[in-house]
């Protein structure tokens, strides 16, 4: 029998995650905070270069005590609660009792079509719902300081 919604959650953490600049590498911003944990907002402060940057990488670290089918995210980049970008990624099977780093490259918007620092800077929110397939797992909401 497959593992239920509930002890999927329980055995969830989100480890670390980090942003790079995906041109370089270079490690722009890195918290080892779970931010999975849906009953609270998190707040994160990203240097504000990341916004100069054309590709971005993503490192999640996660582990998960059960089995998942089709481990994926949802996320939705919010404006002052107004979506302005949506990104589906996918991960797959997740093995029961493992730990995993996923990294997704994430492109830019064109220049012309990017918000100063300043005017983004806690009015964005990364809202993330973590599925396995169709089932909700988790939900969370990170709101953004450029510093």
């Amino acid at each position: 029998m497959p593992p239920k919604i509930d002890d999927i959650l329980k055995g969830f953490k989100l480890n670390w995650m980090n942003l790079r600049d995906a041109e370089n590498g270079k490690i722009l911003w890195q918290s080892s905070d779970d931010m999975s944990m849906p009953e609270s907002e998190h707040e994160a402060r990203v240097p504000k270069k990341i916004l100069k940057c054309k590709t971005v990488s993503r490192e999640l670290n996660f582990s998960s005590k059960e089995s998942m089918e089709k481990f994926r995210l949802e996320q939705k980049v919010l404006f002052k609660g107004r979506c302005l970008e949506e990104w589906y990624f996918e991960f797959g099977f997740v093995i029961p009792g493992s730990t995993n780093t996923w990294q997704t490259i994430i492109e830019a918007a064109p220049e012309s079509q990017m918000m100063p620092a300043t005017v983004l800077n806690g009015n964005v929110v990364i809202e993330t719902l973590f599925f396995d397939g169709d089932s909700l797992v988790s939900s969370s909401k990170v709101r953004i300081f450029y510093v």
